[in-house]
Protein backbone atom coordinates (compact mmCIF):
# COMPACT_ATOMS: atom_id res chain seq x y z
CA UNK A 1 0.00 0.00 0.00
CA UNK A 2 1.41 3.39 -0.75
CA UNK A 3 2.28 5.50 1.93
CA UNK A 4 0.23 8.42 -0.11
CA UNK A 5 -2.84 6.76 1.36
CA UNK A 6 -4.70 7.35 4.31
CA UNK A 7 -6.96 4.84 5.40
CA UNK A 8 -10.02 4.99 8.11
CA UNK A 9 -11.98 2.95 9.36
CA UNK A 10 -14.95 4.49 10.48
CA UNK A 11 -18.77 4.13 10.78
CA UNK A 12 -21.04 4.38 7.09
CA UNK A 13 -22.31 7.77 6.01
CA UNK A 14 -20.27 9.69 8.47
CA UNK A 15 -17.73 11.63 6.75
CA UNK A 16 -18.98 14.32 4.00
CA UNK A 17 -17.48 13.27 0.75
CA UNK A 18 -16.23 16.43 -0.32
CA UNK A 19 -13.94 16.68 2.64
CA UNK A 20 -12.25 13.61 1.34
CA UNK A 21 -11.61 15.37 -1.78
CA UNK A 22 -10.66 18.67 -0.01
CA UNK A 23 -7.89 16.50 2.46
CA UNK A 24 -6.31 15.19 -0.93
CA UNK A 25 -6.11 18.67 -2.39
CA UNK A 26 -4.37 20.19 0.64
CA UNK A 27 -2.08 17.04 1.51
CA UNK A 28 -1.36 14.87 -1.29
CA UNK A 29 -3.00 12.30 0.34
CA UNK A 30 -5.68 9.97 -0.60
CA UNK A 31 -8.10 8.87 1.80
CA UNK A 32 -9.38 5.00 1.91
CA UNK A 33 -12.57 4.27 4.14
CA UNK A 34 -13.02 0.90 5.65
CA UNK A 35 -16.67 1.01 7.05
CA UNK A 36 -18.66 -0.67 9.97
CA UNK A 37 -22.31 -0.75 11.24
CA UNK A 38 -21.61 -1.43 15.05
CA UNK A 39 -18.86 -1.60 17.41
CA UNK A 40 -18.71 -5.40 17.70
CA UNK A 41 -17.75 -5.91 14.13
CA UNK A 42 -15.63 -2.98 14.58
CA UNK A 43 -13.18 -4.30 16.78
CA UNK A 44 -13.30 -8.00 15.41
CA UNK A 45 -12.43 -6.51 11.98
CA UNK A 46 -9.09 -5.13 14.16
CA UNK A 47 -8.34 -8.34 15.83
CA UNK A 48 -8.17 -10.13 12.58
CA UNK A 49 -7.27 -7.82 10.20
CA UNK A 50 -3.88 -7.55 8.13
CA UNK A 51 -1.08 -5.78 9.69
CA UNK A 52 -0.80 -2.54 9.70
CA UNK A 53 -4.35 -2.52 7.17
CA UNK A 54 -5.75 0.52 9.10
CA UNK A 55 -4.06 4.37 10.02
CA UNK A 56 -7.05 6.12 11.91
CA UNK A 57 -9.69 4.21 13.30
CA UNK A 58 -12.52 5.95 14.63
CA UNK A 59 -14.48 4.06 17.60
CA UNK A 60 -17.22 5.04 20.07
CA UNK A 61 -16.01 6.22 23.47
CA UNK A 62 -16.87 3.15 25.22
CA UNK A 63 -14.45 0.64 23.26
CA UNK A 64 -11.41 2.93 23.34
CA UNK A 65 -10.41 1.40 27.14
CA UNK A 66 -10.60 -2.09 25.49
CA UNK A 67 -8.96 -1.33 22.38
CA UNK A 68 -6.42 -0.29 24.67
CA UNK A 69 -6.38 -3.18 26.48
CA UNK A 70 -5.97 -5.19 23.41
CA UNK A 71 -3.02 -3.52 21.66
CA UNK A 72 -5.10 -2.10 18.77
CA UNK A 73 -4.36 1.46 19.16
CA UNK A 74 -1.07 3.58 20.27
CA UNK A 75 -0.84 6.66 22.04
CA UNK A 76 -1.32 9.86 20.50
CA UNK A 77 1.66 12.75 19.58
CA UNK A 78 -0.47 15.69 19.97
CA UNK A 79 2.91 17.60 18.67
CA UNK A 80 1.68 16.55 15.22
CA UNK A 81 -2.13 18.00 16.04
CA UNK A 82 -1.83 21.77 16.62
CA UNK A 83 -5.49 21.88 16.05
CA UNK A 84 -5.93 19.79 19.31
CA UNK A 85 -5.83 23.11 20.80
CA UNK A 86 -9.63 23.13 18.91
CA UNK A 87 -11.43 20.26 21.42
CA UNK A 88 -13.71 21.86 24.21
CA UNK A 89 -12.79 21.15 27.39
CA UNK A 90 -16.00 18.87 28.63
CA UNK A 91 -14.58 16.04 25.93
CA UNK A 92 -10.78 16.44 28.11
CA UNK A 93 -10.00 13.95 30.72
CA UNK A 94 -13.20 11.81 30.62
CA UNK A 95 -13.49 8.28 31.63
CA UNK A 96 -12.91 6.42 28.18
CA UNK A 97 -9.60 8.33 27.84
CA UNK A 98 -8.67 10.12 31.65
CA UNK A 99 -5.41 11.56 30.07
CA UNK A 100 -6.05 12.48 26.84
CA UNK A 101 -3.65 9.86 25.59
CA UNK A 102 -4.78 7.48 23.13
CA UNK A 103 -8.01 9.41 21.32
CA UNK A 104 -8.81 12.85 20.09
CA UNK A 105 -12.75 13.56 19.29
CA UNK A 106 -14.73 13.54 15.77
CA UNK A 107 -18.11 13.92 16.77
CA UNK A 108 -20.66 13.50 19.39
CA UNK A 109 -24.12 12.62 20.02
CA UNK A 110 -26.98 10.86 21.39
CA UNK A 111 -29.08 7.82 20.99
CA UNK A 112 -32.66 7.44 21.54
CA UNK A 113 -36.06 6.80 19.80
CA UNK A 114 -37.23 8.01 16.20
CA UNK A 115 -41.08 7.55 16.11
CA UNK A 116 -43.58 8.96 13.84
CA UNK A 117 -46.22 11.18 14.74
CA UNK A 118 -46.64 13.80 17.19
CA UNK A 119 -48.85 12.23 19.51
CA UNK A 120 -46.53 12.00 22.23
CA UNK A 121 -43.64 15.18 23.20
CA UNK A 122 -40.71 14.51 22.94
CA UNK A 123 -40.20 15.17 26.75
CA UNK A 124 -42.66 12.48 27.45
CA UNK A 125 -41.50 9.61 25.62
CA UNK A 126 -40.72 6.65 27.96
CA UNK A 127 -39.15 3.47 26.82
CA UNK A 128 -42.51 1.29 27.38
CA UNK A 129 -43.71 2.85 24.44
CA UNK A 130 -41.15 0.39 22.70
CA UNK A 131 -41.00 -2.06 25.38
CA UNK A 132 -44.92 -2.34 26.55
CA UNK A 133 -46.72 -4.59 24.29
CA UNK A 134 -49.85 -2.25 25.24
CA UNK A 135 -48.44 1.30 24.26
CA UNK A 136 -46.49 -0.02 21.06
CA UNK A 137 -48.37 1.58 17.75
CA UNK A 138 -46.53 -0.60 15.02
CA UNK A 139 -43.42 -2.42 14.05
CA UNK A 140 -40.25 -1.50 15.83
CA UNK A 141 -36.60 -2.29 15.65
CA UNK A 142 -34.30 -2.25 18.75
CA UNK A 143 -30.23 -1.05 18.23
CA UNK A 144 -28.04 -3.78 17.11
CA UNK A 145 -25.23 -3.01 19.31
CA UNK A 146 -24.98 -5.41 22.31
CA UNK A 147 -23.62 -2.36 24.67
CA UNK A 148 -25.25 0.48 23.88
CA UNK A 149 -28.87 -1.88 23.76
CA UNK A 150 -28.06 -3.73 27.12
CA UNK A 151 -27.34 -0.04 28.89
CA UNK A 152 -30.62 1.35 27.48
CA UNK A 153 -32.57 -1.90 29.09
CA UNK A 154 -30.92 -1.04 32.26
CA UNK A 155 -31.68 2.40 32.42
CA UNK A 156 -35.85 1.20 30.96
CA UNK A 157 -36.31 -0.35 34.07
CA UNK A 158 -34.55 1.72 36.60
CA UNK A 159 -31.08 0.93 36.96
CA UNK A 160 -27.61 2.83 36.27
CA UNK A 161 -26.58 2.22 32.73
CA UNK A 162 -23.23 1.32 33.81
CA UNK A 163 -24.08 -1.29 36.16
CA UNK A 164 -22.46 -4.51 36.04
CA UNK A 165 -24.33 -6.69 38.88
CA UNK A 166 -25.29 -9.80 37.40
CA UNK A 167 -28.98 -9.25 38.95
CA UNK A 168 -29.67 -6.31 37.19
CA UNK A 169 -28.30 -7.58 34.00
CA UNK A 170 -30.84 -10.15 34.25
CA UNK A 171 -33.40 -8.18 34.44
CA UNK A 172 -32.37 -6.06 31.43
CA UNK A 173 -31.98 -9.15 29.20
CA UNK A 174 -35.45 -10.12 30.86
CA UNK A 175 -37.01 -6.33 29.99
CA UNK A 176 -35.39 -7.14 25.83
CA UNK A 177 -36.68 -10.42 25.57
CA UNK A 178 -40.22 -9.77 26.99
CA UNK A 179 -39.91 -6.95 23.74
CA UNK A 180 -39.02 -9.71 21.28
CA UNK A 181 -42.53 -11.32 22.00
CA UNK A 182 -44.29 -8.43 20.70
CA UNK A 183 -45.38 -8.89 17.63
CA UNK A 184 -44.37 -5.56 16.37
CA UNK A 185 -40.47 -6.43 17.08
CA UNK A 186 -39.27 -6.40 13.39
CA UNK A 187 -35.66 -7.23 14.53
CA UNK A 188 -32.23 -5.15 15.27
CA UNK A 189 -30.69 -3.02 13.19
CA UNK A 190 -27.80 -0.70 12.76
CA UNK A 191 -28.91 2.87 13.64
CA UNK A 192 -29.00 3.72 9.67
CA UNK A 193 -30.96 0.72 9.01
CA UNK A 194 -33.75 1.56 11.44
CA UNK A 195 -33.69 4.99 9.81
CA UNK A 196 -34.24 4.08 6.72
CA UNK A 197 -37.34 1.69 8.25
CA UNK A 198 -39.40 4.49 9.51
CA UNK A 199 -38.55 6.96 6.77
CA UNK A 200 -40.10 4.34 4.57
CA UNK A 201 -42.95 4.07 7.20
CA UNK A 202 -42.17 -0.19 7.82
CA UNK A 203 -41.30 0.43 10.73
CA UNK A 204 -43.28 2.99 13.24
CA UNK A 205 -40.20 3.36 15.52
CA UNK A 206 -36.57 2.47 15.94
CA UNK A 207 -33.94 3.13 17.95
CA UNK A 208 -31.26 5.20 16.41
CA UNK A 209 -28.47 7.95 17.03
CA UNK A 210 -29.04 11.80 16.91
CA UNK A 211 -27.91 12.25 13.98
CA UNK A 212 -29.72 9.39 11.83
CA UNK A 213 -32.52 11.05 13.64
CA UNK A 214 -32.02 14.15 11.86
CA UNK A 215 -31.73 12.69 8.77
CA UNK A 216 -34.33 11.41 8.83
CA UNK A 217 -37.07 14.38 10.47
CA UNK A 218 -35.01 16.53 7.38
CA UNK A 219 -36.48 13.81 5.25
CA UNK A 220 -40.06 13.75 6.66
CA UNK A 221 -41.15 16.47 9.22
CA UNK A 222 -43.73 14.56 11.16
CA UNK A 223 -41.40 12.68 12.18
CA UNK A 224 -39.69 13.34 15.71
CA UNK A 225 -36.84 12.03 18.17
CA UNK A 226 -36.52 11.75 21.64
CA UNK A 227 -34.69 10.80 24.91
CA UNK A 228 -36.61 8.63 27.29
CA UNK A 229 -37.67 9.88 30.36
CA UNK A 230 -35.94 6.94 32.05
CA UNK A 231 -32.62 8.38 30.52
CA UNK A 232 -30.23 7.56 27.62
CA UNK A 233 -26.48 8.26 27.11
CA UNK A 234 -24.58 10.42 24.88
CA UNK A 235 -21.28 9.42 23.17
CA UNK A 236 -18.04 10.20 21.66
CA UNK A 237 -17.01 8.81 18.57
CA UNK A 238 -12.97 9.98 18.58
CA UNK A 239 -9.72 9.69 16.36
CA UNK A 240 -7.90 7.21 17.15
CA UNK A 241 -3.92 5.68 15.83
CA UNK A 242 -3.86 2.25 14.64
CA UNK A 243 -0.70 0.75 17.01
CA UNK A 244 -0.18 -0.92 13.63
CA UNK A 245 -0.40 1.90 10.97
CA UNK A 246 1.74 1.78 8.10
CA UNK A 247 1.13 5.71 7.45
CA UNK A 248 0.94 8.02 11.00
CA UNK A 249 2.34 10.95 9.10
CA UNK A 250 -1.13 10.78 7.08
CA UNK A 251 -2.82 9.89 9.91
CA UNK A 252 -1.66 13.07 11.71
CA UNK A 253 -2.52 15.11 8.99
CA UNK A 254 -6.22 13.42 8.58
CA UNK A 255 -7.03 14.14 12.67
CA UNK A 256 -5.06 17.88 12.27
CA UNK A 257 -7.69 18.35 9.59
CA UNK A 258 -10.41 17.43 10.95
CA UNK A 259 -9.99 19.44 14.05
CA UNK A 260 -9.94 22.22 11.82
CA UNK A 261 -12.69 24.92 12.89
CA UNK A 262 -14.23 25.67 9.29
CA UNK A 263 -13.68 21.52 8.66
CA UNK A 264 -15.28 20.49 11.78
CA UNK A 265 -18.34 22.76 10.98
CA UNK A 266 -18.62 21.20 7.79
CA UNK A 267 -18.39 17.61 9.09
CA UNK A 268 -20.84 18.47 11.42
CA UNK A 269 -23.20 20.28 9.17
CA UNK A 270 -22.92 17.64 6.77
CA UNK A 271 -23.49 14.52 9.09
CA UNK A 272 -25.94 15.91 11.29
CA UNK A 273 -23.72 15.54 14.58
CA UNK A 274 -22.96 17.96 17.30
CA UNK A 275 -19.60 18.89 16.98
CA UNK A 276 -16.50 18.88 19.89
CA UNK A 277 -14.88 21.74 18.50
CA UNK A 278 -15.16 24.69 20.35
CA UNK A 279 -13.33 26.61 17.39
CA UNK A 280 -16.04 25.21 14.72
CA UNK A 281 -19.10 25.98 17.38
CA UNK A 282 -17.83 30.02 17.56
CA UNK A 283 -18.72 30.00 13.48
CA UNK A 284 -21.79 27.77 12.93
CA UNK A 285 -25.13 29.43 12.94
CA UNK A 286 -27.84 29.45 15.83
CA UNK A 287 -30.42 27.68 13.88
CA UNK A 288 -27.89 24.66 13.86
CA UNK A 289 -26.46 25.11 18.28
CA UNK A 290 -30.13 25.72 18.85
CA UNK A 291 -31.15 22.51 17.19
CA UNK A 292 -32.07 19.89 20.38
CA UNK A 293 -32.08 16.81 18.19
CA UNK A 294 -28.26 17.34 17.21
CA UNK A 295 -27.75 19.47 21.00
CA UNK A 296 -29.72 18.30 23.12
CA UNK A 297 -30.80 20.80 25.55
CA UNK A 298 -30.07 20.64 29.66
CA UNK A 299 -32.93 19.17 30.64
CA UNK A 300 -31.70 15.97 27.97
CA UNK A 301 -28.37 16.24 29.12
CA UNK A 302 -29.29 15.42 33.03
CA UNK A 303 -30.93 11.94 31.72
CA UNK A 304 -28.03 11.08 30.62
CA UNK A 305 -24.35 9.37 31.13
CA UNK A 306 -21.41 8.69 29.83
CA UNK A 307 -20.62 4.52 29.50
CA UNK A 308 -18.15 3.13 30.95
CA UNK A 309 -15.43 0.64 30.34
CA UNK A 310 -16.77 -2.51 31.64
CA UNK A 311 -13.22 -3.95 32.47
CA UNK A 312 -13.66 -8.21 33.73
CA UNK A 313 -17.22 -7.76 33.40
CA UNK A 314 -17.43 -7.05 29.99
CA UNK A 315 -18.09 -11.10 29.47
CA UNK A 316 -21.15 -10.73 31.08
CA UNK A 317 -22.43 -8.42 29.10
CA UNK A 318 -21.30 -10.77 26.00
CA UNK A 319 -23.19 -13.85 27.66
CA UNK A 320 -26.16 -11.29 28.27
CA UNK A 321 -26.53 -10.17 24.18
CA UNK A 322 -26.11 -14.07 23.51
CA UNK A 323 -29.17 -14.60 25.28
CA UNK A 324 -30.65 -12.04 23.87
CA UNK A 325 -29.97 -13.01 20.34
CA UNK A 326 -30.54 -16.67 20.87
CA UNK A 327 -33.85 -17.01 22.84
Amino acid sequence: MSTKNVTVMIYSEYIDPALLDDFRNKTGYNVELELYEAQEEMIAKLITADSGKYDVIIASDVVIQQMVHLGLISSIDTNKIPNHVNVAPQFLGQAYDPTNTYSLPYLWGTTGILYRGGKFHPDSVSYSLLFDANNTKGNFSLLNESRSMLSMALQAVGYNANSIKQEELNKAVDYILQAKKDKHFAGFDGSDIGKDKVIADSNWAAIVFSGEAMDAIDTDSTLHYAIPTEGSFMWVDAMTLSSRAKNPEGAYAFMNYILDAKIGAQLAKAINYATPNKASLEIMDDDFKNNRVINPNKQEINRMVFLTDLGEAEKYFDEAWMIVKTK
